[in-house]
């Protein structure tokens, strides 16, 4: 079964829009995490990035203490946070690329340039118990790369499918360019003996389309499930501001 990891980054992006640097505020990534854990997603994905513009450090132990399902790391491959990463043990980390002025992550690692720090990474993490998937764009040599460095997982950037995909993918016979290049990475990796992850701009319209994309284990997917909410939920929202407005004494 495809397994969904929920990633709860933009739910503190609202918060932090109006709560930063306080320690509290709504609404909470945590309790988000729950909700997603709840309604059956497999795993919960949350992004320490160095600046902590969204997720701070408090959330993710927080998430660390009270999620039951997999908690996922997304990090960059800096001491510091290799330093929380071996603290916090989560079940796993998905290393990526991290840029101080990109509003999320842009593309995939260069892991052929880093290979050797990446590897002494994966030799830590591996060693206290936690599992490492590197965040790659569909690229033969990132992939064979990725397998020497010791990985278990890749997540293929899905950004390059997402921003030229169609509807029409969807009734196509073949698989356009984008989507067979994610194709050919997945045969690839699983040949080499890594386990396969997705994200990165995936949402209800083109989803379907990745399912020509073979040895898939989890989708990593956020915005678009932060944004439904927000949708499906707003009418309720207002309704019961109304309920509570409607008692003021005249």
């Amino acid at each position: 079964m495809l397994k969904l990891g929920v990633n709860i980054d933009h739910v503190a992006t609202v918060r932090e829009a109006r709560y930063r640097g306080m320690g509290h505020g709504e609404p909470d990534p945590v309790a988000a995490a729950l909700i997603c854990e709840a309604a059956g997603a497999q795993g919960i994905t949350a992004h320490l990035r160095e600046d902590r513009r969204h997720i701070q450090d408090r959330d993710v132990w927080r998430l660390r203490e009270v999620i039951q399902t997999r908690l996922n790391l997304e990090m960059a491959n800096t001491p510091e946070m290799v330093g929380i990463a071996l603290k916090l043990k989560p079940d796993i980390i998905c290393i990526v690329p991290e840029h101080r002025l990109e509003v999320t992550t842009e593309g995939g690692l260069d892991v052929v340039a880093a290979e050797a720090a990446l590897t002494e990474t994966c030799k830590k993490m591996h060693a206290a118990g936690i599992e490492v998937s590197l965040f790659i764009g569909p690229d033969a040599g990132q992939i064979e790369a990725s397998a020497r460095t010791g990985a278990q997982f890749i997540e293929l950037h899905t950004g390059q499918f997402a921003e030229k995909f169609t509807a029409a993918e969807l009734a196509a016979p073949t698989p356009g360019i984008e989507l067979q290049r994610l194709v050919e990475a997945a045969k690839l990796a699983h040949s080499l003996g890594l386990q396969v992850n997705a994200g990165h701009g995936l949402n209800y319209e083109n989803l379907p389309a990745l399912f020509a994309v073979p040895h898939l284990v989890e989708l990593n997917i956020g915005h678009s499930i932060v944004s439904r909410a927000i949708t499906d939920g707003l009418g309720a929202a207002v309704k019961e501001m109304l309920n509570l407005m409607a008692g003021y004494p005249q």
